[in-house]
């Protein structure tokens, strides 16, 4: 079984992976941010950095999904290869931050790549207005992200809601978290652990 958590940063992928990994005993794969070498680049120099960045998330996303599968266990993804390709090297694509030569060559890299992959078994995304992705990632406080700009946010947003809106490639759990803290409050917890037992068992 292959569960996938979608959401812009800050939205709480990271958190939510790891509580439910441990509730359901679940294998967790999380997004390489520790050690990705453009990371912090890109966040100083984005026109710069862009284009490495996203190759390297899509060859780690496409590693992780490939690894997963191999497994056989039942694993929970922090954030999708889709997202990559959807919402961040678009967006970038769009603010001219990433070239057009550039970009049509990640496309068809990623194309290719998908053709030999399945889509996530369960995909749970995470919707969070722009002063809620703030204040999570200034209470995280990674200094490469102190530099993020409320328009970036707010774009990304929108290809997100674009992207979710026009999903079928599987099962879909929305959950709306500006009202919720799962983090600390074992109601709102328990209410999504609830809602992915009955979606995975189809009850939805």
């Amino acid at each position: 079984m292959h569960i996938a958590i979608a959401g812009n940063i800050g939205s709480g992928k990271t958190t939510l992976s790891s509580l439910l990994a441990k509730n359901f005993g679940w294998q967790a794969h999380f997004e390489d941010v520790d050690t990705n070498p453009y990371l912090s680049s890109f966040y100083e120099d984005m026109q710069r950095w862009s284009f490495n960045l996203q190759i390297y998330f899509l060859n780690s996303r496409f590693r992780q999904i490939v690894d997963i599968r191999k497994s056989g266990k039942n694993v929970i993804q922090d954030r999708t290869i889709y997202e990559d390709a959807f919402i961040f090297a678009p967006n970038l694509h769009d603010m001219n931050l990433m070239t057009t030569r550039d970009f049509d060559n990640y496309k068809s890299l990623f194309e290719l790549m998908t053709s030999f992959l399945q889509p996530p078994d369960l995909l749970i995304y995470l919707r969070a207005e722009v002063p809620t992705l703030v204040r999570n990632i200034q209470k995280r406080g990674r200094d490469y992200e102190a530099s993020i700009r409320l328009d970036y946010l707010k774009s990304l947003s929108e290809r997100y809601e674009n992207w979710i809106n026009a999903y079928t490639e599987g099962k879909l759990l929305i959950f709306d978290v500006d009202n919720m803290n799962f983090q600390d409050n074992p109601e709102d917890l328990g209410y999504i652990i609830e809602r992915v037992q009955a979606n995975l068992h189809g009850l939805f």
